[in-house]
């Protein structure tokens, strides 16, 4: 795949394993990114969970994005960078309403949002499944 084919990939299938380092143990969690594009993959928590604690102290991240037979899967790695920038923040809660409530209580500081750098990507299927991986660089 190409970058353009790997970006749709993951814009079709935005559910991703996203894993963390927390302390020496690896965390893992299945997040809905919320788009990717040719400047980066965008993602967002709460400023409360242990995600964004983990993204704090070590940014380096992997993601795993699969489709739905289970045929392909695209794995990015790179670090989590937080981003400030109230537009895209307000775009995120009108698009996710179940944000609204807690934005309404908490404030907009409550939402945290991410992009990925410094990132490249490889592409696993079971008929590349014993070659060497490539990869392809995505993100600065």
């Amino acid at each position: 795949m190409k970058k353009d084919e790997i970006i749709k990939f993951i814009n079709e299938n935005p559910i991703s394993y996203l894993a963390t380092v927390d302390g020496n143990l690896p965390r893992v969690r299945a997040i809905k990114i919320y788009r990717a594009n040719e400047d980066s993959i965008i993602f967002h928590t709460l400023n409360f969970k242990d995600l964004y604690k983990q993204l704090q102290r070590n940014p380096h991240i992997e993601m795993c994005f699969v489709d739905s037979e289970g045929k392909t899967q695209v794995r990015v790695n790179g670090k989590a960078k937080l981003i400030e920038d109230q537009e895209l923040k307000e775009e995120i809660v009108e698009e996710r309403n179940f944000l609204k409530p807690w934005i309404q209580e908490k404030g907009w500081d409550l939402l945290k949002v991410f992009k990925v750098t410094d990132a490249k990507a490889t592409v696993w299927t079971m008929e590349t499944n014993f070659q060497p991986k490539k990869y392809i660089k995505l993100y600065e």
